[in-house]
């Protein structure tokens, strides 16, 4: 099945918590994890990749605190799945052999669905590059919609 790892919810759910700070706010870690119930530990270390994948910045000291790096219009889904999370993929024979060697599926070379699920996820990552962390923020703002389906995450 396809979903979301913790990792990741706990990611978005953080990102959107600083989205919706005014400006020059900043929230701490533990102020997002207590709100939310999440492990202190692992937002902590969430908002530490986050911050070297340059989508928020840390201010230390007793005021200090997490901030995004820019705009919520200028982050995506995509973008922060694809930094806290190994890269989308359906299927094992869609994954980047070129680094890891051998291709293991047995079937590829005759196999008759590896194009259509290659359309398919190229489609849903481009979805997920299409919605920012703003449309998560705004209640009531409808996702882009793909071929008259509504597209739900």
């Amino acid at each position: 099945m396809l979903s979301l790892s913790k990792k990741t919810g706990y990611g978005l759910i953080a990102m959107t918590h600083l989205a919706t700070l005014g400006e020059g706010e900043v929230a701490s870690a533990r102020e997002i994890a207590e709100r939310y119930g999440m492990p202190a530990a692992l937002v902590m270390n969430i908002l530490k990749e986050l911050a070297a994948g340059g989508f928020v910045q840390s201010t230390r000291g007793a005021h200090g605190g997490y901030r995004l790096a820019r705009e919520a219009e200028a982050i995506t889904l995509g973008q922060l799945i694809g930094v806290l999370d190994r890269p989308i993929e359906l299927a094992e024979c869609l994954r980047d052999h070129s680094v890891e060697g051998e291709i293991t599926c047995k079937v590829r070379g005759r196999c008759p669905i590896v194009d259509p699920i290659n359309r398919v996820q190229r489609r849903l990552i481009d979805f997920l590059g299409s919605v920012s962390l703003s449309e998560l923020v705004r209640p009531g703002v409808e996702l882009p919609e793909e071929e008259g389906a509504a597209a739900c995450l």
